[in-house]
């Protein structure tokens, strides 16, 4: 015998999605603004704009980079960027240096002083990273972690200048 309850019941649709709700660019920009925003409470708690921690943890560890390679992975506009590094060079926490073989190019390094101060920072944002990810796991966050890197490499290329639309 068949149950009539049983046969009046329709399974649940899932509710319609927006566009952007299932748009790579969109979601990407949701949870950059989200996780960052998190993360800039403390930056600033420690005395670093959000910008002046771009820049700070773009430099961080690594070695001289272009102005214009700065602004393009710290997400800032090069003026932005050019002006910031002036009051950061006169703290002492960067310098600029001539390019080997082009004079029009100005590089930027971090100072062994710039390292000390936002040391402490990066493990805090380390730590911060860490809670992020950990509901997901260490499997699923080094492969997003890789994907991320990946569209970065085969897409950077083509990126504009950062204009005022994209703050």
């Amino acid at each position: 015998m068949n149950n009539p309850r049983r046969a009046s019941t329709v399974p649940a649709q899932p509710a319609p999605r927006r566009f952007v709700e299932n748009y790579l660019p969109a979601l990407l920009a949701q949870a950059s603004h989200l996780i960052s925003s998190e993360f800039h409470k403390v930056a600033r708690e420690h005395g670093f704009s959000v910008s002046e921690w771009r820049v700070m943890a773009t430099l961080a560890g690594g070695q001289a980079l272009s102005i214009g390679r700065l602004a393009q992975v710290a997400v800032m506009k090069q003026p932005t960027v050019t002006r910031m590094l002036d009051r950061m060079a006169a703290a002492g926490h960067v310098e600029r240096l001539p390019h080997d073989s082009d004079r029009r190019i100005t590089l930027v390094r971090i100072t062994d002083d710039g390292e000390r101060t936002v040391k402490h920072l990066m493990e805090l944002a380390t730590e911060h990273e860490r809670r992020v990810l950990e509901p997901f796991g260490l499997k699923s966050a080094e492969a997003l972690k890789t994907t991320l890197r990946r569209m970065i490499e085969l897409h950077e290329s083509a990126a504009p200048e950062v204009t005022d639309d994209d703050d």
